[in-house]
């Protein structure tokens, strides 16, 4: 028996132990992560598989341990009263949970199908959700509240962006750019971990969240792929989501979901202070993933993600108009963010 043969064997398994008759197994596509999902086709349901799988080592820093498991930060949200996918049963030991279907419409192919104010609305649910999260106080055993949005993880995104994202513009990063980089990251590492540290779920995006059509407001989304969350500043899920590379929000809506969220955070940050770091924090997150699509598609040859490339480099840009504006010491990072192409190509 091969290896995909022995793993659906173990998956019906499971099913099984957990009191579901599987009749058929979907496998569905990956992500830029190497984890493995399947959609298990039950007497009357669906189930789906969460299978780990080892971690590609440039999808973290060097020296750092890999992501924590899905339990038990997700039962720990659960508890809280956010919308995960409840646990049916698996295997911890094989890294397999057996988890509540979701769906299949995620807030990034909901939002292409809306009328603009229809869509604003899902959007504003979904980041209502962020204060909720932001709530949840540190558990006993709940990794998340051990790992944070810290100086190694700038400099990872750092290293990304002088090694792929810098070499969109048809050449390798000089020593120089690549140092201006590292020292700008660094430098906003330093100025964000001086913000409240709350917990984040860190990949608060479109492709994690998923819309339950025809229910009431409140209830119509889902989160998943969680095990990643960690402690970060108040802005950073609100970054992954309107600054989203799969969906390209119109600005004036942004301004007024931020508008809208920033008192209902927790710490309530000063409006100033909430910009200030939004806009440095898009431009690690932003410029983490936009490095992240060529590196996929240079080193692994999966080019499904150089299509959002120009609403990346769009944010990055606009970004960087405003944080330079307002601080000179990310005007020259500004300036190499500037000189990306919109054009999904990878040396």
């Amino acid at each position: 028996m091969d290896a995909s043969s022995a793993l659906e064997s173990q998956l019906r398994r499971l099913c099984r132990a957990a009191g579901l008759e599987p009749l058929r197994i979907e496998w569905l596509p990956a992500a830029l992560s190497l984890r493995r999902f399947a959609r298990i086709h039950t007497a009357g349901t669906t189930t789906v598989a969460r299978v780990e799988a080892p971690e590609d080592p440039a999808g973290r820093p060097a020296g750092t341990a890999p992501e924590p498991p899905h339990e038990p930060i997700r039962a720990l949200l659960e508890r809280a009263g956010l919308p995960v996918p409840r646990r049916l049963g698996g295997d911890p030991t094989a890294g397999i949970d057996l988890l509540e279907d979701v769906g299949a419409l995620s807030l990034q192919a909901a939002s292409a199908a809306l009328a603009p104010r229809a869509r604003a609305e899902l959007h504003r649910e979904a980041c209502e959700l962020v204060p909720r999260i932001q709530t949840i106080a540190p558990a006993p055993g709940v990794a998340a509240f051990a790992r944070s949005l810290d100086a190694a993880l700038f400099a990872y995104k750092a290293d990304l962006v002088a090694r792929f994202g810098l070499a969109a513009r048809g050449r390798d990063a000089t020593p120089a750019e690549a140092a201006l980089v590292h020292d700008t990251f660094a430098w906003i590492a330093a100025e964000t971990a001086a913000a409240p540290q709350r917990l984040a779920h860190r990949d608060f995006q479109s492709s994690n969240l998923f819309v339950r059509e025809g229910a009431p407001r409140g209830e119509r989304l889902r989160m998943i792929d969680v095990q990643g969350a960690l402690l970060a500043p108040p802005e950073y899920d609100l970054v992954c989501l309107l600054r989203d590379s799969y969906i390209e929000l119109p600005e004036a809506e942004i301004a007024e979901h931020c508008a809208a969220m920033r008192p209902a955070l927790p710490d309530a940050p000063d409006a100033e202070s909430f910009a200030r770091r939004f806009d440095l924090l898009t431009l690690t997150r932003k410029g983490k993933d936009h490095a992240r699509f060529l590196y996929a598609a240079r080193e692994r040859g999966d080019e499904r993600f150089l299509s959002y490339v120009p609403t990346t480099v769009r944010h990055l840009r606009r970004a960087a108009a405003r944080a330079s504006a307002r601080d000179a010491r990310v005007a020259d990072l500004a300036a190499l963010f500037h000189e990306l192409p919109e054009s999904p190509c990878a040396r």
